[in-house]
């Protein structure tokens, strides 16, 4: 039986391992039709002064997807020639291939542009607990540069009782906590938008709102028009398919009263798997899979091929 990392080293492809760090956009192609793995892992080398908020912003990464796909790595000081792996090879969410999608459970954005053959994918961060964002389907309504901010009546609140008290506007500029653009969203109260800080994207640390790296919140309203959709999802399990085989990805799930147990997640995949009649034939590794959901380290990693297409058999639990 194979070991989880063993499988994630084996879908590698040879050319990614070493890769050099790219500011590159994730501007990645579409698989062909019954196909959904987008990307490629990558592993870099550390240079001294090196941290993974610095690799994040560099490789459009999130802060929590580098720690948990880099186990045993101090985040902040990963040391001089210390391997990182790039989390940058990505299950696509289910449901359209179409607008924009939010996969909460993620902490990523995917967009799919019109006409276009190809899908970009932003990491984000995402309400924290208590101003939980919303799972719905909305559009974009309105695109502003350069914005101000008129913190509402509950945020000041919450502010002042910190002894942090805020203004009634912030005006454009470097401490504006929307940063250089946002767009408002047909769910009210809730944006799309920058940041005055590059530490907490990919995090939940926002009071609902979607927070993108600078750059990428600018590369976003360049390409999407006001009614673009936006459908935002909780999706902590993925699955699809490549090159006949069929992967799991797992994210740890969001939980606003405690965290799940191992049973309850590896029930809810499970009966993921059983709702898809996709899978339905297929004999599937549960020693992989129970690893992979233990895991949570959003890596796609394959757990059933095609010439092992039988009846599953559900394990005990």
């Amino acid at each position: 039986m194979l070991s989880r990392a063993f499988a994630v080293t084996r879908c590698l492809p040879l050319a990614a391992v070493f890769a050099v760090a790219s500011a590159n956009a994730l501007e990645l192609p579409l698989p062909p039709p019954g196909e959904d793995v987008v990307g490629e892992i990558r592993v870099v080398k550390a240079k001294y002064e090196d941290t993974f908020a610095d690799l994040g912003v560099a490789n459009d990464l999130g802060y929590l997807e580098m720690v948990v796909a880099n186990p045993g790595v101090d985040p902040w000081l990963p040391g001089e020639g210390t391997e990182i792996i790039l989390p940058t090879r990505y299950i696509l969410p289910p449901g359209p291939r179409e607008g924009i999608v939010i996969n909460l459970a993620e902490y990523r954005l995917y967009y799919y542009p019109k006409g276009r053959n190809v899908v970009y994918t932003y990491p984000l961060g995402i309400g924290r607990e208590g101003w939980s964002s919303p799972v719905a389907n909305a559009r974009i309504t309105a695109k502003t540069p350069n914005p101000g901010w008129t913190p509402p009546k509950s945020i000041r609140e919450e502010h002042a009782a910190d002894g942090d008290p805020l203004p009634a506007y912030v005006p454009p500029g470097p401490d504006n906590p929307l940063g250089p653009y946002k767009m408002g969203l047909s769910v009210p109260g809730y944006l799309i938008h920058g940041s005055n800080k590059k530490f907490g994207i990919g995090m939940r640390v926002s009071h609902g709102c979607f927070r993108m790296l600078n750059h990428n919140v600018l590369k976003l309203a360049s390409m999407v028009s006001v009614g673009t959709s936006v459908r935002i999802i909780n999706e902590p399990y993925k699955f699809g398919r490549s090159g006949g085989k069929v992967y799991l990805e797992a994210h740890a799930p969001l939980d606003d009263t405690g965290d799940a147990s191992v049973v309850d997640k590896h029930t809810a995949v499970i009966n993921a798997l059983l709702k898809n009649d996709q899978f339905a034939d297929l004999r599937l590794d549960w020693e992989m899979l129970r690893e992979v959901v233990a895991a949570e380290d959003g890596l796609p990693v394959e757990i059933a091929q095609p010439d092992q297409a039988v009846v599953a058999t559900e394990p005990a639990i």
